[in-house]
């Protein structure tokens, strides 16, 4: 495109920003970004939310940062990419930090801030920022949302506390094969073989079946039958 004479605008460089977070392409995201400056779209809302999530999913969370102190303004969007970003690369505390900062500049988090939240305390394995961040979720009213749900029962199951965890998942209104898996695989780690075994054919018996996700993590199914 640049070869023919034609000059990149906002609607090109957010796809293009897309791809090099697909690619996990730094340093051509890095390459973009002067492009970006140059062409004087920074300060666009949509090009400043792509450079941030670009930037979180290549791992460079200090150049998220610095997109995302520079952006007039930021919406869910924007915090959400940068929170989920911290809670990959098990930056915790700072991804708590920011919901908290979220919250008092007037931003409603959703259920994939929520989640990306879950994750972080996760990383921490610290249960009491667990079940204030799962506070926190219940007042919003993303409790009973299959995603968000599924991600507590995660969260609990990797701090150790199933008895959590299996609160959360029977105050879930449904169920999928992840969720069932992940209570599953939670039990087994807590040497609780029979009662993962319980809940496996509890699983079967409501129809959900098992997919290549039961050999995620190292833990194939085959284990628990012999558990």
């Amino acid at each position: 495109m640049q070869k023919k004479g034609m000059t990149p605008n906002t609607l090109t460089f957010v796809p293009v920003l897309n791809a090099c977070a697909s690619l996990r392409a730094l340093e051509k995201g890095r390459q973009v970004h002067e492009q970006i400056i140059q062409s004087g779209c920074e300060g666009n809302a949509f090009v400043g939310c792509s450079l941030v999530d670009m930037y979180a999913k290549c791992g460079s969370m200090e150049d998220a940062q610095r997109v995302f102190n520079k952006m007039p303004s930021r919406d869910v969007v924007t915090w959400t990419a940068m929170i989920l970003g911290h809670g990959k690369h098990t930056q915790g505390q700072k991804a708590l930090e920011l919901i908290s900062q979220m919250q008092q500049e007037g931003v409603k988090p959703d259920s994939v801030t929520f989640v990306g939240v879950v994750n972080a305390c996760a990383s921490l394995v610290a249960l009491e920022e667990c079940r204030c961040a799962h506070r926190q979720i219940i007042q919003s009213g993303w409790d009973l949302n299959v995603f968000a749900g599924s991600s507590l029962v995660d969260m609990y199951a990797k701090c150790g506390s199933m008895e959590d965890a299996q609160r959360v998942f029977n105050n879930m209104q449904s169920h999928d094969v992840v969720t069932w898996t992940t209570m599953i695989l939670g039990h087994m780690k807590c040497g609780q073989g029979q009662r993962a075994l319980e809940l496996f054919q509890q699983m079967q018996q409501e129809g959900v079946q098992p997919d290549s996700y039961f050999c995620g993590g190292g833990e194939c199914m085959c284990q628990l039958d012999c558990t």
